[in-house]
């Protein structure tokens, strides 16, 4: 296998921090990696809503946003920037994307939100709005996977829009088919254990 191959293989995955990883910006984090190649990785953390009101910063969008409609901190990069991950059902990979929407994976994507939101209130399954994301450097990710700070896992369209993020690190772990499964029942604070 390529080493291209290898690294763009991992766009549309999921990274669940283990629970040895130490950063606080990351502790149960869920993300969704939405670019993963030879320069580096990008993604938003799907289970940090903050107490702001999508209708607050993009007015526009509010109604297109799901359950709770809040804006997500995507990461700690860039918090002043916004981005729209959308699921749009039935988006098969041959047909042609409706405007205003980038394919990530499958029927997950990126909503260009200088697009009028009419554009594509009819065709959105479910839309997201985070403030910032996760960014890694050539070869970071891969080194923090080496580390073990992170398992790597198919998502599933209803990741995006889950509404109820605060159990969706224990959700994708508890569904996986092999020993990752028994990580969901990891306690809150081990040392209580």
């Amino acid at each position: 296998m390529s080493g291209m191959t290898e690294v763009s293989s991992l766009t549309g995955r999921l990274l669940v921090a283990t629970p040895a990883l130490a950063d606080p910006n990351f502790d149960r984090a869920v993300v969704l990696l939405l670019d993963h190649d030879e320069e580096g990785s990008l993604g938003v953390v799907l289970n940090r809503p903050t107490p702001v009101d999508v209708g607050d910063i993009l007015e526009g969008w509010a109604d297109l946003a799901g359950e709770p409609g809040v804006v997500f901190q995507g990461g700690p990069v860039s918090l002043d920037s916004a981005l729209g991950v959308a699921v749009v059902p039935g988006g098969a990979a041959g047909e042609e994307p409706p405007l205003g929407w980038r394919r990530v994976h499958g029927a997950i994507g990126l909503v260009d939100l200088e697009a009028p939101p009419e554009l594509l209130a009819s065709v959105l399954g479910s839309l997201r709005i985070f403030a910032g994301y996760a960014g890694w450097g050539p070869g970071q990710l891969e080194d923090e996977l080496v580390d073990g700070a992170w398992y790597v896992v198919e998502s599933e369209p209803g990741d995006v829009s889950c509404p109820a993020p605060e159990r969706l690190w224990r959700e994708v772990l508890r569904r996986q088919r092999n020993e990752l499964a028994m990580v969901a029942t990891y306690p809150d604070d081990p040392s209580l254990n």
